[in-house]
């Protein structure tokens, strides 16, 4: 998941797997994410092409839009399909933004996504 860790990086706001350390969180805007699970392209019992499940949570002390297209810009430019859904965590006193989607894990799909993966799996060639 280099590419994950770069785009993570590409986006210049502190970021931990899951959650930060007990009293360790910095102050707001800061990243968490998960990659829950798996959404693969298999046949006939094998697994052809392997995606990974990503949530990338930003976690804001106020509507903050800068933040938020600052994520979405990043993730355009690495040719990122994502959804987006948003919460306030009353307990905490933080909006948290969700970008969820899915990254291809095996070597040769390195630098597509897991959208252009599966289209190119569904191309339909007339001879």
């Amino acid at each position: 998941m280099d590419r994950l860790l770069s785009i993570l990086n590409d986006i210049g706001v502190p970021y931990a797997y899951d959650h930060f350390a007990e009293g360790e969180a910095p102050d707001p805007p800061f990243l968490c994410y998960l990659l829950p699970g798996s959404d693969n392209f298999s046949a006939d019992g094998k697994v052809y092409r392997k995606f990974t499940e990503v949530r990338l949570e930003l976690y804001t002390d106020f509507k903050d839009s800068e933040a938020e297209q600052n994520v979405e810009d990043v993730l355009d430019a690495a040719g990122i399909f994502y959804n987006k859904s948003e919460t306030w965590i009353d307990s905490e006193k933080l909006y948290e933004v969700l970008y969820a989607f899915e990254m291809p894990t095996d070597g040769d799909s390195a630098g597509k996504t897991g959208n252009e993966m599966k289209e190119a799996e569904n191309v339909y060639e007339e001879k």
